[in-house]
């Protein structure tokens, strides 16, 4: 039997509860590590866990619990997607939001950055290699995530700063 699909909106709200609820110590790394498992196995739902913890001042995706860790390694490439994704729309936004001078939104998609960053770390390799080649390759104008950077407008100066993004994860 397969799960119910979630809407990306009820993802957001479980997520939101289940986080708040693991950082008031009502819920165990392993309950929490379970419904965020349950949670990823649609793209809705990963996505929906993603906006929610990356850029949350909760310090769950900075101690990143065993078990949560195991359950998002089993979310296979969706999750190293979605991770990649991320480090590149957060390292981008670093820049436009130092641009603007929006310094408490700069802040914020640096702790994405690092999160994503940190995660992706601690992935399956293998996975993580093949997607994060991909996006360095388009940050040089070519392969499948092209459109992805042109879809967000990203300038040079912050294809670059992706391109260090995706080569830091390798040191």
């Amino acid at each position: 039997m397969s799960a119910p699909s979630i809407s990306f909106e009820q993802a957001l709200e479980c997520a939101a509860l289940w986080c708040g609820a693991w950082e008031a110590g009502e819920l165990s790394d392993e309950v929490l590590a379970d419904r965020v498992g349950e949670l990823i196995a649609s793209r809705d739902g990963a996505r929906g866990f993603f906006v929610v913890s990356l850029p949350s001042e909760n310090p769950l995706m900075d101690r990143l619990p065993e078990p949560l860790l195991m359950a998002l390694r089993q979310g296979g490439a969706a999750v190293v997607d979605l991770t990649a994704r991320n480090l590149a729309m957060s390292t981008a936004m670093v820049l436009a939001h130092g641009r603007t001078g929006a310094e408490e939104q700069r802040q914020g998609s640096e702790r994405v950055a690092r999160r994503c960053g940190d995660l992706l770390r601690q992935l399956d390799s293998g996975l993580v290699t093949a997607r994060l080649e991909t996006l360095l390759a388009a940050t040089a104008g070519e392969g499948d995530d092209v459109s992805f950077l042109q879809r967000w407008g990203y300038d040079d100066q912050q294809k670059s700063a992706i391109a260090s993004a995706v080569l830091a994860v390798a040191d």
